[in-house]
């Protein structure tokens, strides 16, 4: 009898430990990552500072008044050398152009290259 209510002791404990969620380490890094996105967006550039960020080791450009430091990704662009013709100027109409010409994903992941505001 003992054995068996120990067991039911021990089953609830561990039903608990696995229902109730822990608010730990992942709660931590939910506020980090919140703090970084907000220092990222109170910086802004002026449309000269992004001017000389315009090589392929070195490549940022602009997509609808935002700044992006896209240098890790020249490399990997699909369509060549195509995300330099803008850089260090504004890609908005390169971006999105007439017809279009990336994928949806690449709307999400533009977010990862995010910097700062241009300017005004």
């Amino acid at each position: 009898m003992e054995i068996a209510i120990i067991a039911l002791i021990l089953a609830v404990l561990l039903g608990a430990f696995i229902l109730v969620p822990r608010h730990g380490k992942s709660a931590h890094k939910n506020k980090v990552k919140s703090t970084v996105a907000n220092s990222k967006a109170s910086k802004s550039y002026s449309k000269t500072e992004v001017m000389l960020h315009n090589k392929r080791t070195d490549c940022w450009i602009i997509i609808k008044d935002k700044v992006y430091d896209v240098t890790s990704y020249v490399e990997e662009h699909p369509g060549g050398d195509a995300i330099l013709a803008h850089a260090g100027d504004d890609s908005t109409e390169g971006f999105y152009g007439y017809a279009p010409q990336h994928a949806t994903r690449v709307f999400d992941m533009i977010d990862d290259f995010y910097i700062g505001d241009l300017q005004k």
